[in-house]
């Protein structure tokens, strides 16, 4: 995180500029004036050790636009703590100033006129500058950990099935890694991939499901700074549900708190003078986690793609979050003597594109990756005029887009997109490109299904969904946002019991209620049944955009969000 003094300088230089009344590019100038390469990587060093964490990159080689949600809703115990907190509560929870480089990569604030003025952010290119800087800086002491979901969600790494990731990747030689969406690519693949790694891929929580034990290596001990440093392997354990089960039946899944605990033990048995677990879990289930699971030091999580200034202190346990899509890096600094943790230092650092300089080995890797398919991903299919963005809880202007174009290609009445958490945003004039649409919905199970279902079992998906990610255990949540809906509205109260959240379904077209013995079209995707057919869900929205060059994605208010109790 940025000091007071930096995001001051840039604000205030931001403010002069925009005060002035020049154009865009000016403020942008400006800013790249008052933020350096040294502020953002400027550290005090402490300790022994340091680990750098990154999850979630969802095979984004280049730097990008992505806009952090709006809403973010917890429940429960959770209800208002991090990271249930956005916008504005969130810049006042972190005393953060308005208009600065942390409130532009840490809130969806502003987004649209402070991309204007702060760029893009992440790039492996940039991420390679930060790691081998802070190598250079502290020698063999330094663990880079890889919290997953790094090889699927672009072009390219669907073209390849992953090798563009895996090769950038190993490039930058992480120490380990865990994974999800990783095992789409199938069995034969991801062992294939594996097998290749020069470096571990951990999950002490997948088993063999036919003689239930453990298919992959749990944990691994690193010597560092002369202390042994374990780092156990947590993949996401609902991969089966959220995920086809048919791509990998071989393997089972879970939170296995038990196989936790064993693990823990076995490292600590085995010289271990701290425990870090790099998870998959999402942030409320490794919350959970570390309070009832002890012996834990660190947790690295993932998933949920939440990005945190700080530790979130549990118990004896720090949770990290280091966001998604390469927009930030974690640094965490150990003081690890006599078998124990004594101290650390943090800082989660935002990769700002336009000011870390790319690391020329890792820029010509990306640009050789890339090269093959340059024409098709920069081939234009049409402008938008509004901002589109895919987090929030229950919206996102690009699967608003996404359902338009399933409703009019499809000839459906209701359209369905998954409240997948991935995806990159375009600011509103810009181009909407082949790499645009495929950042959105590049995955091996893409086919666009066209069905009629009725209207009980419409409430049905959203009730499960809302469970999903509304249960008060967060053992039961699985981490995604809301399915996205196109042609119907809905009510929803998040506190409500299981099965009771959603009310007031409505057809938008003509005004009427859902009837819940009526049959009505409903086109979606992403199904997880094996037999699905249909388009793959880039060529309908391709389809929809050739008939459509120019589009704006109005405010969506189809979803009513029950007042919540305080």
């Amino acid at each position: 995180m940025l000091s007071r003094r930096e995001m001051l300088m840039a604000g205030a230089a931001l403010s002069a500029v925009l005060g002035s009344g020049l154009a865009g590019q000016w403020s942008r100038v400006a800013a790249q004036q008052a933020l350096t390469e040294g502020d953002l990587l400027d550290f005090d060093p402490l300790g022994n050790v340091t680990i750098l964490h990154i999850t979630d990159i969802h095979a984004q080689l280049v730097p990008v636009y992505f806009r952090e949600p709006s809403v973010n809703l917890g429940v429960g115990a959770v209800a208002g703590l991090p990271p249930h907190v956005s916008g504005a509560d969130f810049l006042k929870l972190y005393n953060i100033k308005p208009g600065t480089p942390d409130a532009y990569a840490m809130t969806s604030e502003d987004f649209t006129a402070l991309a204007g003025t702060y760029g893009k952010m992440g790039g492996l290119d940039r991420i390679a500058t930060i790691v081998k800087r802070v190598r250079a800086e502290r020698g063999e002491d330094v663990l880079l950990l890889d919290g997953g979901d790094t090889w699927q969600g672009s072009y390219t790494s669907y073209q390849t099935k992953g090798q563009d990731m895996v090769d950038a990747m190993n490039a930058l030689s992480p120490d380990a890694m865990t994974g999800h969406w990783e095992f789409t690519y199938g069995t034969d693949r991801v062992n294939e991939i594996i097998e290749s790694l020069p470096f571990p891929f951990l999950g002490g929580n997948i088993f063999d499901a036919e003689w239930d034990e453990p298919a992959f290596e749990a944990y691994k001990i690193f010597e560092k700074g002369g202390a042994k440093i374990a780092v156990i392997g947590q993949a996401f354990p609902y991969t089966p549900i959220a995920n086809p089960r048919w791509m990998f039946p071989n393997w089972s899944f879970g939170i296995r708190e038990e196989q936790i605990v064993k693990n823990v033990e076995a490292a600590r048995a085995d010289g271990a003078d701290i425990i870090v677990l790099l998870s998959h879990n999402g942030f409320d289930v490794d919350r959970a986690l570390a309070e009832r699971v002890s012996g834990i030091d660190i947790i690295l999580t993932g998933h949920t793609h939440d990005a945190i200034p700080e530790p979130v202190i549990v118990g004896k346990t720090l949770v990290i979050a280091s966001g998604s899509h390469g927009k930030f890096v974690s640094r965490l600094d150990l003081d690890v003597r006599d078998g124990a943790l004594k101290g650390y230092r943090h800082r989660l650092i935002p990769v700002f594109s336009d000011v870390i300089t790319p690391d020329p080995d890792m820029a010509k890797l990306v640009a050789d990756i890339r090269a093959p398919y340059q024409a098709e991903l920069s081939r234009e299919l049409a402008t938008c005029e509004s901002l589109l963005y895919r987090r929030g809880n229950f919206n996102g202007t690009f699967d608003d887009l996404i359902c338009q174009a399933l409703i009019d290609v499809r000839e459906a009445d209701i359209a369905l997109s998954p409240g997948f958490r991935w995806g990159t945003s375009v600011l509103p004039g810009q181009k909407i490109t082949v790499e645009d649409v495929h950042n959105a919905c590049s995955m091996t199970y893409p086919s666009a299904y066209r069905n009629m279902m009725t209207g009980q079992v419409l409430k049905d998906v959203l009730e499960d969904v809302a469970d999903n990610l509304f249960n008060k255990d967060p053992y039961y949540q699985q981490g995604g946002d809301m399915v996205r809906v196109g042609g119907m509205g809905y009510a929803i109260d998040p506190d409500a019991a299981i099965g009771s959240r959603i009310s007031q379904m409505t057809l938008l077209k003509t005004g009427e209620a859902i009837d819940a013995s009526k049959e009505y079209a409903v086109a979606g995707w992403a199904s997880i049944n094996e037999a699905t057919e249909g388009p793959p869900i880039w060529e309908v929205v391709e389809d929809y955009l050739s008939r459509n060059p120019v589009v704006t994605v109005e405010e969506n208010r189809s979803v009513k969000v029950a007042e919540r109790k305080s």
